[in-house]
């Protein structure tokens, strides 16, 4: 499975940015998508989930102000930032989890399972 982040950049506070993922090289049934974010100093922390079913969870920090999706192309994400804040800055990897059967998505399963891509930076002025 390859994963590839796009969408990342800088914005002031309170602006938005859609970050994309791609996921290819796979053919699973039934798979959980999620972002986890990486700030200097601080733990990971996964933001967002989105499995197959469209059931989606969201970290209390961004819970109302951030957005996942999927977009027509199956094996592609999508995720919304809206009202974003200095302490949204971080590196965000996209995490894919697959399988042919139903199985649990939550935030351990991306960020213990999940294939991650690369990353792509976000930075928030103030």
């Amino acid at each position: 499975v390859q994963v590839e982040e796009s969408g990342g950049g800088s914005v002031q506070a309170g602006g938005s940015l859609r970050l994309d993922c791609t996921a290819s090289g796979w053919t699973y049934n039934k798979y959980c998508m999620g972002w986890i974010r990486r700030a200097p100093g601080k733990e990971e922390e996964v933001v967002a989930t989105f499995y197959t079913d469209g059931h989606t969870y969201y970290a209390d920090s961004v819970k109302g102000r951030f957005t996942i999706s999927q977009d027509s192309a199956k094996n592609t994400i999508w995720m919304r930032m809206n009202n974003l804040k200095p302490e949204d800055s971080a590196m965000y990897y996209c995490s894919v989890q697959g399988g042919q059967r139903d199985f649990r998505c939550s935030a351990t399963t991306v960020m213990t399972f999940g294939t991650r891509g690369q990353g792509t930076q976000v930075t928030v002025s103030s």
